[in-house]
């Protein structure tokens, strides 16, 4: 069987069966076409390789700079891919399984201050050509950072998921895995808004023979709805326009700043684990370095010799 045939059997049972979402299946295949290259390289196919070809594609990686986080995924999509064909019978035997990953560098995560959050906010109030498209662009920047949401959980929200005017929005997060995150006032506000805009719109596409949308954010694209891309590009011009550089802001920041921002005014960690969505309580751990500069000023405010 060749290696193509690998990739396509093993990312259709990545999501026939684990519910693996398309950006996942899309990483997994790029990562896997590359090691099949290469293996094409020595002669080699993903059938016959041994655990020193695995390795040796690792030095390959390492050679090229690749960075720690792309090397371990790389070997995780490697590992996954034997995993599956061992579990299938193509193969008697499983040459990665004893190789250790590379690990991954701890980096803190890009945040915003809770001023540069506030002039995107504003900046999104004042930016788009049209009424409609001012009051999308705030809509859309209220829930993600009242939420936490990721920005395809947001982008591909039905709509009704919004209907009757909800305290608490249904997510649909990765692996399918669902979730309610609270909304607050000024995202309410501004999703009933957009709500009414977005049906009168909706309408008017209807009376010229064209199919309702299920999405809140509709799109006549492939997609239905608001790509991620178009999206990006938007927060891009919101941070011009907020005088925010545009090289600190991406839709995940916000997340972040979400994040940070409910841990840094007293949330507990466990709570925001469960609105991100994450897994593991782990991956939250990396927004503890929030509690650094609080602990610090909690010190020299209450402790007896910090007075004075």
């Amino acid at each position: 069987m060749s290696n193509s045939r690998w990739i396509s059997a093993f990312l259709e049972a990545a999501a026939a069966e684990r519910g693996a979402a398309s950006n996942t299946q899309l990483a997994y295949g790029r990562d896997l076409l590359d090691f099949s290259a290469w293996l094409e390289g020595r002669d080699a196919a993903f059938e016959t390789a041994s655990r020193d070809d695995v390795e040796a594609y690792l030095l390959h990686c390492d050679a090229q700079g690749l960075a720690k986080s792309t090397r371990a995924r790389r070997l995780s999509a490697i590992k996954q891919l034997y995993r599956f064909a061992y579990e299938e019978g193509w193969r008697e035997t499983n040459p990665a399984i004893q190789i250790s990953g590379p690990g991954r560098d701890k980096r803190l995560p890009k945040t915003l201050s809770e001023d540069e959050v506030d002039r995107l906010l504003a900046a999104a109030r004042e930016t788009g050509r049209t009424r409609e498209d001012r009051v999308r662009n705030t809509c859309l920047m209220e829930l993600l950072y009242a939420t936490g949401m990721r920005v395809t959980e947001m982008v591909s929200l039905p709509v009704a998921a919004a209907r009757g005017d909800p305290r608490m929005l249904l997510v649909a997060g990765k692996g399918g895995k669902e979730r309610m995150v609270p909304l607050s006032p000024p995202a309410r506000d501004a999703l009933a808004e957009w709500l009414a805009l977005r049906d009168a719109a909706e309408d008017r596409a209807k009376a010229q023979g064209h199919p309702s949308s299920r999405y809140l954010f509709p799109s006549r694209g492939k997609l239905g709805h608001l790509t991620r891309h178009r999206f990006y590009m938007l927060i891009k011009e919101l941070a011009v326009a907020a005088g925010v550089s545009p090289a600190k802001v991406t839709p995940h920041t916000l997340r972040h700043a979400f994040a940070t921002h409910l841990l840094a005014n007293g949330a507990d960690l466990r709570a925001i684990q469960t609105l991100l969505g994450h897994a593991d309580v782990a991956t939250t751990e990396i927004y503890t370095h929030v509690l650094d500069e609080r602990l610090r000023d909690l010190v020299l405010d209450h402790h007896p010799l910090a007075k004075g």
